[in-house]
């Protein structure tokens, strides 16, 4: 099939876009996993439908503003990839077409200002933790808020856990298998700092070299998800000098991050940091994969109490970067653990980065669904593998009364080893 849209006006970066709207045949397998379609019903607002809505606008026979509804919809989960037979790359099409769109949207003032807030607060921590404050006074005089501003006091917590840091290093028992290096996270850093500390107990406990590089900061996916490039390669660019190079991976524990950071070759494609950002990209991995290729070199003690699990797919940990068997393998060697699996899996849970800020009603929906078809599993207990998922779980869960506890599979992991869970 023959490209209509002309990629000489679209520079070094048009193939990003022109490959995937080329590659769609229109087959209509991906409806069915695309939460969006599933609740709207709506062709515009499928896989297909978007794909055309942008096909339309780069060949100029439609005005981005008409387009522009049924694309802020997306939550960018990319589960149309994973069930799509022609290899659709979905997920380089909407964040390259929000990336260029966006300098040019006109959003009315109070959501305009909501979407800065979150971009400029989540990726700092000391911003995050003013704004945690903030939220829990707005949360008390709800009425004085701004209503566009409601969703991002609604999410905050009410109180954050004290600041932990990780170390520098986290020294490996036994025999050295390997030496890595852990992004921290920002968001999740502040909200559930204990997830990074598992992450590093478990890696040593099985002979891995864990260290910290001191100077890195957010990877840029929240930004780069929604449209901001500009401020994503400028996130980026931090953690491209801060990763050091002599070590076997970069090990992240937010199915997110990962899937913005193996995306870093795409995002600074044409950059003179283009061969960095890809090398970096290349040696990234979830602690899930890693672990699970690796191997335990222990497996946990039998739980003195068998437990009930369900475990919820992040969906940039199953569909953007393809890791589903191994969080499983590491939970069922855990003996005594009973791992379930929830009705449509594959539906998003809502969270997607900034999404349940700007789509909070849409958000919500999918959230409540979610939780529904994992409390309706009979789990004492849900693991996942995203901050965002956990987040956005344990306020849908305790919305229906039924706030079961919610872990990180490494948390999960790191609790069986200690005796604990």
């Amino acid at each position: 099939m023959k490209h209509e849209i002309p990629l000489e006006s679209l520079g070094v970066r048009g193939p990003l876009m022109a490959d995937p709207i080329s590659a769609c045949v229109h087959c209509g397998f991906c409806l069915p996993t695309c939460p969006t379609y599933v609740t709207m019903g709506e062709e515009m607002d499928s896989p297909r439908g978007r794909i055309f809505l942008m096909k339309e606008v780069l060949e100029g026979k439609m005005e981005v503003e008409l387009a522009q509804p049924y694309l802020d919809n997306c939550l960018g989960c990319q589960a149309c990839e994973t069930a799509c037979p022609s290899g659709v790359r979905y997920g380089d099409l909407i964040t390259e077409f929000r990336g260029r769109a966006e300098p040019t949207r006109k959003r009315p003032p109070a959501r305009r200002l909501r979407r800065e807030l979150a971009l400029r607060t989540l990726p700092y921590g000391r911003r995050f933790r003013a704004a945690a404050r903030l939220g829990a006074v707005g949360r008390k005089a709800r009425g004085v808020v701004p209503k566009a501003l409601r969703p991002m006091v609604d999410l905050l917590p009410e109180r954050l856990p004290a600041a932990r840091p990780l170390p520098a290093r986290f020294a490996p028992e036994g025999e050295r298998r390997a030496r890595v290096a852990l992004l921290g996270g920002c968001v999740q850093q502040q909200v559930d700092p204990e997830i990074g500390w598992a992450a590093g107990r478990v890696l040593a406990r099985n002979g891995v070299e864990v260290i910290v590089p001191p100077s890195q900061g957010c990877c840029g996916s929240l930004a780069m998800h929604a449209g901001d490039a500009r401020g994503a390669r400028k996130l980026a660019r931090r953690n491209l000098a801060a990763f050091p190079a002599d070590v076997d991976a970069v090990i992240t524990t937010a199915a997110g991050c990962g899937s913005g950071m193996r995306e870093y070759g795409a995002l600074f494609l044409g950059e003179p940091e283009q061969e960095a950002a890809e090398r970096l990209a290349s040696r990234t991995l979830d602690v899930a994969e890693f672990l699970a290729e690796l191997g335990l070199a222990e497996e946990p003690p039998p739980l003195a109490t068998p437990r009930r699990v369900a475990y919820h797919d992040a969906c940039h940990l199953a569909h953007a970067q393809r890791v589903t068997a191994a969080p499983r393998r590491l939970l069922t060697a855990v003996d005594g653990l009973e791992l379930l699996e929830p009705a449509e899996a594959e539906l998003c849970c809502g969270s997607a980065g900034i999404y349940n800020v700007e789509r909070p009603e849409v958000a919500a929906e999918l959230g409540e669904r979610k939780a529904r078809n994992l409390l309706a599993t009979g789990a004492e207990l849900i693991a996942s593998g995203n901050i965002g998922c956990l987040i956005q779980l344990q306020n849908q869960l305790a919305g229906l009364g039924d706030p079961i506890p919610t872990m990180h599979t490494v948390q999960v992991l790191d609790r069986a080893y200690s005796r604990t869970l």
